[in-house]
């Protein structure tokens, strides 16, 4: 039997467009770069005898040299073979970062130990025969596990488990889009159908591309993200880890979870149906993030309405969280809705009778209009809110 770690969708040097701090992207992206150094602790742990990468360690096919050179460095640390396929984001094609003569040289000097795989061929390593399936393109409309079918079986050592390397979604199972947060949608290049591969020559094939935690088959996993990239969507959102694999030649394999994210991304739902919701919410909030700075991404979806002086509460509540968290995604809108005490506030004031006028207006016209969601309502309520925020000052 032989221990190795199973990872994939590094993704390093990820842009992380959608933060405008950039210091908090430089977080983000560092991050990333400090799960490697998770990763090779856990291989060490486990005394794994290789790392693989199934596809995507870069985030592009052309990463900058800071960017190689920081990898190398991690990947040498490690000090046990990492055997890397290119996915769609990092493909082998000529011209991409693979085939740079800084990447080469400085792989020869700083990471001995890292092994590319562009060819598709059995690899034999002294404990496993590793059978690669590199994408050398971004979208292939071809299996990159074809050249499996035509294999001959027989020459290969049968003492030895036989690892499957490929990067791609399967039949009957997509994978995702992941340069939206829009909901995304299974595509049709780089598919792989495993109901093709003669299964009983197999021990263990593991995938990447998918960004969640995912077991496929008996043999066939998803390793998901070492380090989380976006916020949940649906069902199956374990994310942040890697897969310790023990596996022998003609045996199931053991699929063990180790966790290596650091980075907490949040969703969550809240109606302001009361001013009273709006303390429910901060609760909810630091049971979430327990009062951790720059280590969250927080995305809530809001509805329903708060008094005038609730929301001048809540828009200080979301100031507050964008400074804190590494982003703030808003879905949705908390409405103004003023309350019989907060009009007689503003319409009451006898020593000032110019707000007290202005006041009175804005009430007049919120009551004749017959629809409360309406552009000019919504209007309507803000300079209420305005007046009120300026009369407490």
């Amino acid at each position: 039997m032989v221990c190795f770690i199973h990872t994939a969708d590094w993704q390093i040097g990820k842009p992380y467009r959608r933060i405008a701090d950039e210091q908090k992207r430089f977080k983000l992206q560092q991050e990333r770069l400090n799960a490697i150094g998770r990763i090779r602790d856990a291989a060490r742990i486990q005394g794994a005898a290789f790392v693989v990468v199934a596809g995507d360690l870069f985030d592009s096919p052309t990463p900058s040299t800071t960017a190689v050179l920081e990898v190398l460095e991690a990947i040498g640390e490690m000090e046990i073979p990492v055997l890397v396929i290119p996915g769609n984001h990092d493909h082998g094609a000529l011209g991409t970062v693979w085939h740079r003569e800084d990447f080469q040289r400085h792989q020869r000097q700083m990471a001995s130990n890292l092994q590319l795989l562009l060819e598709r061929e059995p690899v034999e390593l002294d404990q496993a025969v590793l059978l690669p399936c590199p994408l050398l393109r971004n979208q292939d409309s071809s299996d990159p596990t074809l050249w499996l079918r035509s294999l001959d079986w027989g020459a290969l050592d049968v003492s030895k488990p036989r690892v499957v390397l490929a990067h791609g979604g399967v039949h009957s199972f997509g994978g995702r889009e992941y340069g939206s947060d829009d909901e995304a949608q299974a595509g049709a290049n780089n598919l792989i159908d495993l109901d093709a591969l003669p299964q009983h020559e197999i021990d263990y094939i593991a995938l990447g591309d998918w960004h969640n935690l995912k077991q496929v088959s008996e043999k066939a996993w998803y390793s998901g993200t070492p380090e989380p990239d976006r916020f949940d969507q649906g069902e199956g959102n374990e994310r942040g880890q890697v897969l310790s694999i023990d596996v022998s030649r003609g045996a199931a394999p053991d699929v063990q979870t180790i966790p290596t994210g650091r980075i907490r991304w949040h969703n969550i739902r809240c109606r302001f149906n009361s001013d009273d919701d709006l303390d429910r919410f901060e609760r909810q909030v630091e049971e979430l993030t327990a009062g951790r700075v720059a280590r969250d991404l927080l995305r809530v979806e809001v509805s329903g309405s708060l008094s005038l002086a609730g929301h001048r509460r809540y828009d200080q509540l979301m100031t507050d969280l964008e400074s804190r968290l590494l982003r703030l995604r808003l879905k949705g809108e908390c409405q103004q809705a003023p309350e019989e005490s907060e009009l007689e506030q503003l319409t009451g004031r006898i020593e000032d009778p110019l707000i007290a006028r202005v006041a009175e207006q804005l009430q007049s016209r919120l009551q004749r209009d017959d629809d409360p969601d309406s552009e000019q309502d919504a209007l309507t309520r803000t300079a209420l809110c305005e007046l009120f925020r300026f009369t407490t000052l």
